[in-house]
């Protein structure tokens, strides 16, 4: 009886070192993720496009197309902004990243706009004119319905300096 007793712990410490065993070669690989569930971009991945005072990166879809996209702008430090302008369709943003600076109606004055910090979530509703940028580095997502059309908005006075352009200009 004691030889059978101490070959059954033989037997069990022997699946608990194999078990053991497999277990640390588990640990030690690397995890594969099956595309046709997920797929996924690391910072360093992304294609960042563009120049002046933004860069863009299409993550999904075609803004240019009909139906759902999903783009990240990078709005530079060095109050770098857009022109008053709008879109046809709402937008849903959100501010990953530093501070972004937004503005309404057609009178263009970096100083006189709202402070969105990381973490905001914005809706810029379609055909209401708005304008935006930075003051400091930032990255925002943004994704509407297509085609991504702006038009500008309207006759519109420029008021104090951006980098973009001249200190004082009407836009038709």
């Amino acid at each position: 009886m004691t030889s059978h007793f101490v070959s059954s712990f033989r037997c069990i410490d022997a699946v608990a070192v194999i078990g053991l065993l497999m277990l640390t070669a588990t640990i030690g690989q690397a995890v594969e993720l099956n595309p046709a569930a997920v797929i996924y971009k690391l910072p360093d991945q992304i294609e960042w496009k563009g120049t002046g005072g933004n860069r863009n990166a299409v993550l999904v879809g075609d803004p240019e197309k009909p139906g759902l996209y999903i783009v990240i702008n990078k709005w530079l430090a060095g109050n770098n902004f857009s022109r008053p302008h709008f879109h046809p369709h709402d937008r849903f943003i959100t501010v990953l990243k530093g501070t972004w600076w937004v503005g309404t109606g057609n009178r263009f004055d970096p100083a006189n706009t709202v402070p969105m910090p990381a973490g905001t979530f914005v809706t810029h509703f379609g055909k209401q004119v708005h304008w935006d940028g930075a003051k400091d580095e930032d990255a925002i997502p943004y994704c509407g319905r297509g085609p991504r059309d702006k038009h500008p908005g309207g006759r519109s006075e420029v008021v104090g300096s951006a980098t973009t352009r001249p200190r004082r200009e009407i836009v038709e």
